[in-house]
C-alpha cells in the first residue's frame, strides 16, 4: 500500500496556491476551478488543496529548516514554534542513524498548521 495523496483545506485557492508553490518551490502541477481543487506533487504523492476538505496537519522535509524559516518569517509567515530538536535518531527505525530531527511549525495562509522537518546529522 502506498500514499497517492493527501488534502488540505484552502478557502482561497489562489492565495493558498501561492503560499504552497513558494514553499514547495515549484507550480501545481492541476487546477480545476470549478470545484475548486489544486494539486500539487510531492514526490509522487499528490497534495490537493480543496475548498471542501478539513484541515490535516502537513509536515514536509526541508534541507535547511532554519533558512526555510527565516525566509517564511520574512514573507510574514506565521511562525508558531521556531525550529527545534524533537528526537534523536539511533538507528534507522523513524529517520537516519546519527541524525537529530528538527522541526518547526508554521501557519499557511489559510490557517493550517504546517510542519517543518529537517533530518540533521549529529556534530
Amino acid at each position: 500500500m502506498t500514499l497517492v495523496q493527501i488534502a488540505q483545506h484552502a478557502d482561497d485557492l489562489q492565495r493558498a496556491s501561492a503560499f504552497y508553490a513558494d514553499l514547495l518551490g515549484g507550480a501545481p502541477v492541476a487546477t480545476f476551478d470549478p470545484p475548486g481543487l489544486v494539486f500539487f506533487d510531492l514526490g509522487g504523492v499528490r497534495l490537493l488543496l480543496d475548498r471542501g476538505a478539513p484541515s490535516a496537519l502537513l509536515y514536509l522535509g526541508v534541507d535547511d529548516i532554519d533558512a526555510t524559516v527565516e525566509r517564511l518569517r520574512a514573507a510574514g509567515v506565521p511562525v508558531e514554534s521556531a525550529p527545534h530538536v524533537i528526537f534523536g535518531h539511533d538507528d534507522d527505525t523513524l529517520g537516519p542513524a546519527g541524525t537529530d530531527e528538527w522541526m518547526a511549525f508554521v501557519k499557511d495562509p489559510e490557517g493550517n498548521l504546517v510542519g517543518l522537518v529537517e533530518h540533521r546529522r549529529r556534530s
